[in-house]
């Protein structure tokens, strides 16, 4: 594990220890996979315009997340079952989050529950939340993630339904016979179980409420003084939607590629977000971030940090903890040399004129 030098150097790792389910699970996308490709190939598009002579002997990564000063605008995404990758899991991964200072996301479909990732000690943790259809469930997960001293609730807002995810139909997905959701222990929700299609697309279709719209944002602000965050915005009308409803934060997601096949990148819908939101809110992204060069793209273009997912499922699967902090470590580094780089010395530096995109107008070179 000494030798690895790069994020993307884990996923062969996990791929060759972890069962193909469980592989494909984590790795794969919805129907053709073209977002899953674009979610990475948007990024490269994106070039730098970095300013030279600049004092960049201190640098300050730092960033403030709805009052919360972390280390660096890199937070942990939610993702599900982490059990399937490693032993330790949530846990381990709450762990290596609170070592580098910075936010976990901890997914309702977690193998380890609100408590449990509590009791692995201090950190700022937020809760990913499914709106199921028994709305005394979810108003008692809230409270437990309340009460067990979560910060925030993401609200997912892109899974009325489960996407077309042919690698789990090939697989027919089923939690490991080992494993449990522990947020929905003893509550009589059913089991990921292995059938003729996906799993986990038969849970989601008997757990998941499709009637989600605009009111219940509102009825979830009555139920938690916790600020909310929408997570799975792709558009500037929906962003505008979002924060009337009382949304604290707007995640740009395409929930990893996974629902709607052919939806832009983040990177690629991430300013039309910005744009509509006007400051008065923060906007995230999440969705393809491999690298620090990738962290300041996001932030050139206005969001106000990231959150990253399957770099800390297939670092967790190669490595446990330690493999779940060297990736949240490296991609530190790589973002504090991209902003030394590029003449920028806080985040706060970093702007717009950092960075020239594909659907940018042409900037007009002054005669000499």
């Amino acid at each position: 594990m000494e030798n690895i030098t790069n994020v993307m150097e884990y996923e062969a790792i996990a791929k060759e220890k972890l069962p193909k389910m469980v592989y494909d699970y984590y790795a794969s996308g919805a129907e053709d996979q073209w977002t899953l490709q674009e979610n990475r190939n948007a990024f490269s598009k994106i070039l730098f315009r970095p300013r030279i002579l600049v004092d960049v002997s201190k640098i300050d990564t730092t960033a403030t997340i709805l009052g919360f000063k972390i280390s660096m605008p890199i937070m942990v995404a939610p993702t599900a079952m982490q059990r399937m990758a490693h032993p330790e899991g949530e846990l381990a991964t709450a762990r290596a989050a609170s070592a580098a200072g910075t936010i976990m996301t901890l997914s309702s479909l977690s193998t380890s529950s609100v408590e449990e990732v509590t009791s692995t000690g201090p950190g700022i943790r937020f809760f990913q939340l499914y709106v199921l259809k028994d709305r005394n469930v979810v108003s008692q997960l809230v409270r437990r993630a309340e009460k067990a001293g979560f910060k925030a609730i993401a609200l997912t807002v892109d899974t009325p339904r489960l996407g077309r995810r042919e690698a789990d139909i090939k697989n027919r997905f089923a939690l490991p016979s080992n494993l449990t959701l522990k947020n929905f222990e003893g509550l009589d929700l059913g089991t990921i179980d292995r059938t003729n299609d996906s799993g986990l697309a038969s849970y989601v279709a008997d757990q998941v409420d499709r009637s989600l719209n605009w009111k219940d944002v509102k009825w979830l602000q009555t139920i938690t003084k916790l600020p909310i965050l929408l997570k799975g915005v792709l558009t500037g009308e929906d962003a505008s939607i979002a924060i009337q409803a009382g949304a604290a934060g707007i995640i740009v997601s395409n929930h990893g590629a996974r629902q709607l096949d052919y939806v832009p990148a983040t990177i690629s819908a991430l300013e039309e977000v910005v744009k509509a939101a006007q400051g008065r809110v923060p906007v995230f992204l999440d969705g393809g971030i491999r690298r620090g060069t990738d962290v300041f793209k996001a932030l050139a273009l206005g969001a106000s940090g990231v959150f990253i997912g399957r770099p800390v499922v297939f670092s967790l699967a190669a490595d446990g903890e330690a493999g779940v902090r060297k990736v949240l470590q490296m991609l530190h580094d790589e973002f504090e040399l991209t902003m030394a780089l590029s003449g920028c010395r806080s985040i706060k530096e970093i702007t717009r004129a950092h960075v020239t995109t594909p659907w940018d107008t042409p900037r007009v070179t002054p005669r000499l």
